[in-house]
């Protein structure tokens, strides 16, 4: 063991004193910050720790006198060598400790891992840093799973980062958001041979007003290819709009946010064909047939469940449908790992996420006909907010109307009418379904 203001004799004495006993310097180290030391019980540790404090300013006014070289090498080995022989192995290894962080200019307590290793500052800031790649509203994650051209994804991140900075409380940074608006409009129109190319022939001139305005980018219904063995299933080549009306079961009355009590509220979900194709197709098939209408609805701490329609005439058992970020399209069967940084084009952590509940007999299917709006909430996440259910239940849309309701829905409510008020044309049924 070395210690940068020992002298030579300093050092042997230390470490005869060392290697006479069973004295592990890891081991010990780690304990004395743990409080779990044999020599004193943790209700005693800083009782022992105080009864040294004489010995401890000995062996810092040693270690200041070497250091700044004011004692002779002859006087201190000595003064050093007595020192030495009067401490007690109990008493010399926090000594030591306190000796080094004076030397070393280290702190003596501070942030540590469960494995007794010094964390430094900036990695306990990655730690419990949140993950902002994570939209929080069904609005954000419905636009950023359009899959528009590669431009038009551009465009879209740099204006996303303009509404990102303005939600800084402190002075805004004006001069970053300028450039933002530079590089979208630069992209615009040097790319937009690019990025009009992409439209349909019958949606050039709607596609051009658009271009003009930057509002949004279209994209050209389904962009890959199902397999094979699920063409059979009901599909869905775009969006569609969802209208629930809710009436409770008690007889009471719902509370819309600036309106009206009344006895049934108007819930709107947004399905997305683009994302799962599959799962929004079967959705929308039943809403069509009305199978819907009448459904009681159950509540739990972070969802509100439909019931499981086994009295009715229930639609496919879809696979798994999941979008991972950054690819093309859906994985089927399977379900992302979160912790490996595998994170959904469409995710659950979202207050008024909608997807399927999980089939009876095996998790790699998705109910034919049982549904959820997931009731999100930070408090009941992981880290970076992330539900703990991320990336494992089949996401199709998200409450983009009425998402005051949600809290409002109790065990016993029942879903007087589903209708599908927009995207009938984009509902692809084959002739089995």
């Amino acid at each position: 063991m070395s210690l940068s203001f020992s002298s030579s004799s300093l050092t042997v004495s230390l470490t005869r004193e060392l290697s006479s006993s069973s004295f592990s310097p890891a081991t010990t180290t780690r304990s004395f910050f743990y409080r779990t030391r044999p020599a004193c019980s943790p209700s005693s540790t800083i009782t022992c720790f105080s009864n040294s404090k004489n010995h401890l300013a000995r062996a810092i006014e040693l270690a200041k006198e070497l250091v700044a070289g004011q004692r002779d090498t002859s006087a201190s080995v000595a003064a050093e060598a007595s020192f030495v022989k009067q401490l007690k192995l109990k008493n010399l290894v926090p000594a030591i400790i306190v000796s080094v962080q004076i030397t070393l200019l280290l702190p003596l307590v501070g942030p540590w891992d469960y494995s007794g290793s010094y964390l430094s500052p900036s990695a306990m800031a990655i730690l419990y840093s949140p993950d902002t790649k994570v939209p929080r509203t069904g609005e954000v994650a419905l636009r950023r799973a359009i899959p528009a051209n590669a431009n038009m994804k551009s465009i879209q991140d740099s204006l996303e980062d303009i509404s990102y900075l303005l939600r800084i409380p402190q002075r805004k940074p004006y001069g970053t958001m300028e450039g933002n608006v530079k590089k979208a409009l630069k992209i615009a129109v040097d790319q937009k041979e690019s990025i009009l190319a992409s439209i349909p022939a019958e949606l050039k001139e709607k596609g051009s007003l658009v271009h003009a305005s930057l509002i949004d980018g279209k994209a050209p219904g389904i962009s890959f290819l199902l397999p094979e063995q699920y063409v059979q299933y009901p599909r869905l080549s775009g969006r569609g709009t969802v209208e629930f009306t809710i009436e409770k079961g008690d007889g009471s009355t719902f509370s819309p946010v600036g309106g009206e009590s009344k006895k049934t509220a108007t819930i709107q979900v947004v399905i997305d064909g683009y994302s799962a194709p599959l799962t929004a197709g079967n959705f929308a098939k039943l809403v069509m047939d009305g199978a819907y209408d009448g459904a009681k609805l159950s509540t739990s701490n972070q969802a509100i469940l439909s019931d499981n329609g086994a009295d009715k005439n229930s639609g496919f058992s879809v696979p798994l449908e999941i979008m991972p970020s950054g690819q093309f399209e859906p994985l089927y069967k399977t379900t992302l790992s979160v912790q490996d940084g595998e994170l959904p084009v469409l995710p659950l952590s979202v207050y008024g996420a909608v997807a399927m509940a999980h089939n009876e007999v095996s998790d790699e299917y998705s109910s034919p006909y049982q549904f959820f709006f997931y009731l999100y909430d930070k408090r009941s996440a992981g880290l970076g907010g992330i539900s703990f259910d991320e990336g494992q239940f089949s996401v199709f849309g998200y409450t983009t109307n009425g998402r005051d309701i949600l809290p409002q829905i109790k065990t016993g409510d029942i879903i007087r009418s589903a209708k599908l008020v927009e995207g009938q044309d984009r509902l692809v049924l084959s002739k089995d379904s």
